[in-house]
């Protein structure tokens, strides 16, 4: 990448515009070697220039779609179209900068000819009154002196960065000027951007949880502490509320409030829980859900996609690997569950997730607990489809605990490892396009070659940058780093990529034959683009055209809105009413919650006598087995009884008997007289 060279030229806006113009070969008939340097420039980058120098000098794209049969001039109108109201000046200042990343030394070889510029402008004057150009007013360039004494443009800042000093080239991380008590080093942590404000909650440190809130000014780079409390009860849960320190979490800005989604905790919870942040009181809560939660987990992914969280995979308490799906609406705070058709991604945490043209979710590397992976899904949330698209270019190494951002059609890649080293490169993948490329790469155990880091992109005067902070490499990190995409790579995604309405997927792109002829067309027809000047008066006429048509587009957007309205408006209703109905079914829950308590309370008192019912006649069966055992004894002495008088019985006959053969045998009876 070329660097962003600055010719010390004193030269403001618009005359820097117009003489970059002039070089390039827009506006007025520029000479021979201004055409030879044109002509060196890529496809791409003449489509960018042609679009920002219609920008400038007549405005938005305000002409008619041209006709199907001509892809050169399809090509040159989507280009324009896709500016959308971008103001004149901010068009101007990228055409200079673009060039510049081109063509660093442009000023010096056209500096002979800067007379010329002179008759490219338009309504400009030199009398220090702003100049009025297409209803956009443009102040007086001032000049500041710098140390060296030479003269640095006081409106163009392609080169300061606020707080960040001198920044000379693009797509290289540099570490900016921090002020303030820096947070404890941490990985696994959670980031979130709200108004120049980058956020970091939680995280890992030496194996121990953290819970502490830290915030990055990052217009003056300081660090500060923010002191949060809890809240003490609220109304869904009249408890205390206990805000647990985690890692593994996802932190993610929503309305006024950021939003912490599971995590792994010292004792986790059965189920994942929702944790706010209110950056308007300070205070922390957790949310009530509805719907079947799912098992809490960490290492997730949780895409933001319109007012719903997606959320993808991770590891449980238990470490056992997910690949589950499961969407939150943070409207009604109700949790669903898909079962998505397709081959969904095995089983993994520690990925990456973005969501492209609001429909599209992209699932990239993470590892398990035997190998890493670089693999690419993609989940058509629509069809919830799931598919695995080719992947080209220069695809990445296996990796997890990697971070991703998306700047436009980008997906930004940073740092992760695979258990042996760090990846050092950072990567971008175009989503429509699916071609990966490396923008820069780091040497050394570095922080940005961490696991575990957090990648957000902010702005900062006008311009987006990635910001990384954190990490572990062998050691945990707490430094911040900056990188400052190119413009050029950053605005092709968006005015080369541009889509037909309801057909944007990143597999749709790759399989488009239509758009890949217009493409191949329009590379042949490189030298045509160039050469093309819009006549001033036709595009006023196609410009009134072009806004008879617009008021017509507007009118019916208008009652298409209104209809979404009344829909929307009825939705609510239905919802508040689910709710008062959701709100009595837990009331009349409750009822006969109480209602089983005082059975099981009145069961419990029946088993207990019964219990006691149980002993009694034990007790009873003993006495009744000694009963039977009497019996059996009074039996026996019955028997022995009745023998016994038996006996004597038969004694007594035998005596009587005795006494008849006495007297035969002459002896006389025994008490004779008492008979």
């Amino acid at each position: 990448m070329a660097t962003m060279a600055r010719t010390n030229t004193g030269l403001a806006y618009p005359d820097r515009f117009y003489a970059a113009a002039s070089y390039a070969g827009f506006g007025g008939s520029p000479n021979s070697a201004n055409k030879d340097v044109a002509s060196k420039f890529s496809n791409e980058v003449a489509l960018i220039l042609y679009a920002l120098y219609q920008q400038a000098t007549v405005g938005p794209c305000n002409v008619p779609k041209p006709s199907p049969w001509s892809p050169v001039e399809q090509g040159k109108w989507k280009s324009w179209q896709q500016l959308g109201n971008m103001v004149s000046a901010e068009a101007m200042r990228l055409f200079v900068k673009i060039l510049e990343e081109e063509d660093p030394g442009w000023y010096s070889r056209t500096s002979n000819s800067v007379e010329s510029v002179r008759d490219v402008q338009m309504n400009h004057n030199s009398n220090g009154e702003p100049i009025i150009e297409n209803g956009n007013s443009f102040a007086e360039t001032k000049t500041i002196s710098a140390e060296n004494g030479s003269l640095m443009e006081a409106q163009d800042k392609d080169i300061v960065l606020e707080g960040l000093g001198p920044v000379v080239v693009y797509d290289q991380w540099v570490s900016p000027p921090i002020k303030g008590q820096r947070p404890k080093a941490r990985y696994e942590h959670g980031a979130a951007v709200v108004q120049d404000k980058m956020y970091i909650y939680g995280g890992n440190h030496n194996g121990r949880y953290l819970s502490d809130l830290n915030v990055l000014d990052l217009r003056s780079w300081t660090w500060s502490k923010v002191e949060a409390s809890i809240e003490s009860k609220s109304e869904e849960s009249p408890s205390p509320v206990n805000i647990a320190p985690c890692a593994g979490h996802s932190l993610i800005p929503w309305e006024n409030k950021l939003l912490s989604i599971a995590g792994h905790t010292k004792d986790p919870s059965e189920t994942i829980q929702i944790k706010a942040f209110d950056l308007q009181t300070g205070t922390w809560s957790i949310l009530k859900t509805y719907g079947k939660a799912p098992i809490s987990r960490g290492g997730q992914s949780v895409t933001l996609v319109g007012s719903t969280l997606v959320i993808f995979g991770g590891q449980d308490a238990k470490r056992t690997l997910l690949n589950d799906l499961h969407i939150l609406d943070l409207e009604t705070m109700t949790w669903d569950d898909f079962d998505a058709v397709g081959v969904p991604p095995s089983p993994r945490s520690d990925h990456a997730a973005a969501v492209h043209a609001e429909r599209y979710l992209l699932i990239f590397g993470g590892g398990s607990h035997a190998t890493c992976f670089n693999d690419l899904h993609v989940l058509d949330l629509q069809a919830m489809e799931w598919s695995r698209p080719t992947q080209q270019g220069e695809i990445p190494s296996p990796r997890a605990g990697h971070a991703g951002v998306t700047v436009g059609e980008n997906w930004f890649i940073v740092g992760g490892g695979d258990n042996k080293s760090g990846a050092s490169e950072t990567v971008v993948l175009n989503m429509s396009t699916l071609v990966w490329s490396v923008v820069t790469s780091v040497e050394g155990r570095v922080p940005l070659a961490s696991e575990g880091l957090s990648l957000i992109v902010g702005s900062i005067s006008g311009e987006d940058i990635l910001v990384s902070f954190g990490g572990y490499n062998g050691r945990y990190n707490n430094e911040v780093n900056v990188l400052k995409p190119s413009h050029k790579s950053t605005l092709q995604s968006k005015i080369m990529e541009a889509p037909a309405p309801d057909s944007v997927s990143a597999v749709q792109n790759a399989t488009n034959p239509t758009r890949d002829l217009e493409s191949d067309f329009e590379v042949g027809q490189e030298g045509k683009i160039r050469e093309i000047v819009v006549d001033n008066n036709d595009s006023e006429r196609m410009k009134s055209k072009g806004e008879e048509t617009s008021e017509l587009i507007i009118a019916t957007l208008k009652a298409e809105k209104e209809e979404l309205e009344s829909s929307l408006n009825k939705e609510k209703l239905q919802s508040l009413q689910l709710r008062e109905e959701l709100t009595q079914a837990e009331t009349r829950n409750t009822d006969l919650y109480k209602a089983l308590q005082s059975i099981r309370g009145q069961l419990a008192a029946e088993q207990s006598r019964c219990f006691k019912l149980e002993v009694d006649v034990a007790e009873l069966r003993q006495k009744l087995q000694t009963m039977e055992t009497l019996q059996k004894e009074l039996e026996l002495l019955q028997r022995q009884k009745a023998a016994s008088e038996q006996a004597s019985l038969n004694a007594k006959q035998r005596q009587g008997s005795g006494g008849v053969w006495g007297w035969l045998a002459g002896s006389p009876p025994q008490n004779a007289d008492n008979a």
